[in-house]
Parts: structure tokens; C-alpha cells; sequence
């Protein structure tokens, strides 16, 4: 190796080392400038984590049905001649709904009629005739069994006629009507739904280990979508028989319902204590940094310099319930935390607490036009 390429090598080196030494010295001058930058003071709501008594629930998803519901419909076809029914009224028992044609039937009925009227003249004749000796006992007995025999076929021309007339089977609400004046209907079309609502069932699943914390009797609560408000009822009915598929079994609450607000086919939550009362930690879930690895909060402390900062500490979680959640490890009551503006927050940030935007604080929240 020659001297001239030795020193171009040296060259070289001292060159990119040179380089590189300076960028190194830039980088730990960067470093350092910002590390002897303070942190900049967030803005924050803070929340002391406070006792609250809680009633250990059962929560679970299920349909509203109706009491008793169906589909109304003749027994016989024939045209519609008459419609009595007012659709999303309440109607009572044995109300008249519908009426199809029964001119035909009439006329059949009023020549069986006759026919009685005849038979019963003709049992009398042979009843006197009988005592005058005659005629005999045997056709007495006849005669009298023609009569019954007639009135029999007016009873049954008479069942016939009733079975064209539609009546509400049991009280309920009408729905909408399916039928029109003139229209032949067929047995069993569907002519007008009939609800009995109030008190309506809500049926819902829970699963088999669940069993030994329910009872018949037992008071539920029920929400709805479509209102704010919680309705009250108990369980009326429990499956016997678990699913084997599924590992779950049904019950049936029944659900007061007097104003008729509550509708068949509804998707509800249900939500029924399991046990005793008991004083839990809660904060509000805005205090909750929800990670993979785990929940943490930011509790407020005073440093030795009398600022405010913000300290990340892990937490376990349980139940929520509205706006709160079950802290049930990693914090004592009366700790202060920050309950919104988390994202500002790192480690020992410095912190401003304000009153303003601060998150509600209810385990049962509600619309305020509720």
C-alpha cells in the first residue's frame, strides 16, 4: 500500500468523522435545549373519585310482546258488507268488527224456521190425537223427533250466519285494516291485528349461571329507546329448561303499560339487581384512559414548587353505569383526578383546572327535553 494512498485514507476519515461528530454535538445541543424547556401547563376539569352505593344488576336485551295478540280473521269466505272496526282504537270483548254477506243465509234460515213452526204445529196434532187414541206412541215419538231435527237445522243455519260477523275476541288496540267494503275475503286472510298491551311482556335470555340469582316475582326495570323514562315491572314467568346450544335460559317480566306507550315487537334492556348494596369507588369515564395494556388515570398532586401536575397511574376498572364506572383497584376516594382534556396530558404535565365544559357526573343520565 503506498504512503499517498495511506494519507488520502486518513483524509477521508477525518473528514466524515468530523462530520459526523458535528452532527452528534448539534443533536445533543437540540436535546438539551428542549429538555430545559418547562412542559406547557394544560387546561383541565378535574373530579375527586367519591363513594357511591351501588346495587349489584343483571343487565340484558329483549323484545316486547304483547299479552295477547293476533291477527284477526273469519272463519268462512264471503264479501265484506259492513266495517265497524276503527283502526288504533281500543275496542272490548265481543265488540262487533266486521260484518260479511249473509243474505243468502238469512232466506235459508227464515225457510228453517218455517220448517220448525210446522214440525212443532204437527207434534201438537199428533200429541192430542195420541189422546184420543188415534194414532200411537210411535209416531208421537217421531213427529217429536222431526221437530228436534228442525230446530237443530236452525240452530246450525243460525251458527253459520254468526260465523260471518267478526268480533274482538278479547279488549285490545286495533291496528291497521286490511279489508274493504266489497272485497271476498277468504278463511283465514288477515283482516285487522288485535293488541292487548296493558300490562305488556318483555321476554328476554340470561345465561345459565345466572339461575340461581334470579326468582318469579323478582321487580325489573325497562328502557326503551323511544323514551327516556324507566318502566317498572317483575318476572312473571322462567324458563324451565336451559339451551343446550347457547347455555342460556328465557324469563318473561310483565311490564305496566297503562298508557299503551310501550308496543309489541320493541327492542328493550332490562336490568334486574342481583344482590345487596355496597359502597363502590366511581368516577366519570372521561377520567379513563382506556389502553390495550391498561386503564390509567391522571391524578392531580401539588410539587414542591406548589404547582399543579398531572401524574399517570393505572387503574382497574369494573361496571359502568350512565356517565361513571366502577374503579375497583389503584385509587382511593377523595383523589383528585382530570376528568376531560386527557389527550393534553403526559406524565408530570404542569396543569390548569377550570370549571368550564366539565363532563356530567350521572350513573342514569337523560335527555334534558325528557
Amino acid at each position: 500500500m503506498s504512503k499517498r494512498f495511506v494519507l488520502m485514507l486518513i483524509a477521508v476519515t477525518l473528514v466524515f468523522g468530523g462530520i459526523f461528530g458535528f452532527k452528534a454535538f448539534i443533536d445533543n445541543q437540540i436535546d438539551a435545549f428542549f429538555d430545559s424547556m418547562p412542559m406547557p401547563t394544560a387546561t383541565i376539569t378535574a373530579t375527586e373519585a367519591k363513594m357511591a352505593r351501588w346495587t349489584p344488576e343483571i343487565r340484558a336485551v329483549g323484545t316486547l310482546e304483547a299479552v295477547q295478540g293476533a291477527m284477526l280473521s273469519t272463519e268462512v269466505g264471503g264479501i265484506v258488507r259492513e266495517i265497524l272496526l276503527e283502526p288504533g282504537t281500543e275496542v272490548l270483548e265481543g265488540a262487533m268488527l266486521l260484518r260479511l254477506d249473509t243474505e243468502t243465509d238469512r232466506a235459508e234460515l227464515a225457510s228453517l224456521q218455517a220448517a220448525v213452526r210446522l214440525a212443532e204445529q204437527e207434534l201438537q196434532r199428533a200429541r192430542r190425537l195420541a189422546q184420543e187414541r188415534n194414532i200411537s206412541e210411535a209416531e208421537v215419538q217421531r213427529r217429536q223427533t222431526e221437530a228436534e231435527q228442525a230446530r237443530a237445522a236452525v240452530a246450525a243455519q243460525q251458527a253459520r250466519i254468526n260465523q260471518k260477523y267478526l268480533r274482538a275476541p278479547f279488549d285490545g288496540v286495533l291496528g291497521i285494516r286490511r279489508v274493504n267494503l266489497g272485497q271476498y275475503v277468504s278463511p283465514g286472510d288477515g283482516i285487522v291485528a288485535l293488541e292487548s298491551v296493558d300490562p305488556i311482556y318483555v321476554n328476554f335470555m340470561l345465561a345459565e349461571k345466572r339461575l340461581g340469582q334470579v326468582r318469579a316475582g323478582q321487580p325489573i326495570r325497562l328502557q326503551v329507546d323511544a323514551f327516556a323514562e324507566t318502566f317498572e315491572g317483575r318476572i312473571s314467568a322462567i324458563e324451565p329448561r336451559v339451551r343446550s346450544g347457547s347455555r342460556t335460559f328465557e324469563l318473561q317480566a310483565l311490564v305496566s303499560n297503562p298508557e299503551g306507550r310501550l308496543r309489541a315487537g320493541q327492542f328493550a334492556r332490562v336490568t334486574l339487581a342481583s344482590g345487596d348494596a355496597e359502597e363502590v369507588i366511581v368516577l366519570p369515564q372521561t377520567s379513563i384512559r382506556f389502553n390495550p395494556f391498561g386503564n390509567s388515570v391522571f391524578v392531580i398532586y401539588e410539587d414542591d414548587d406548589g404547582l399543579l401536575r398531572a401524574r399517570e397511574r393505572f387503574v382497574q376498572t369494573g361496571e359502568r353505569r350512565g356517565d361513571l364506572i366502577r374503579v375497583t383497584g389503584g385509587l382511593e376516594p377523595g383523589e383528585r383526578v382530570a376528568s376531560s382534556g386527557l389527550l393534553k396530558l403526559q406524565n408530570e404535565t404542569p396543569v390548569e383546572i377550570t370549571e368550564q365544559a366539565r363532563p356530567t357526573e350521572d350513573a342514569a343520565p337523560a335527555p334534558d327535553n325528557a
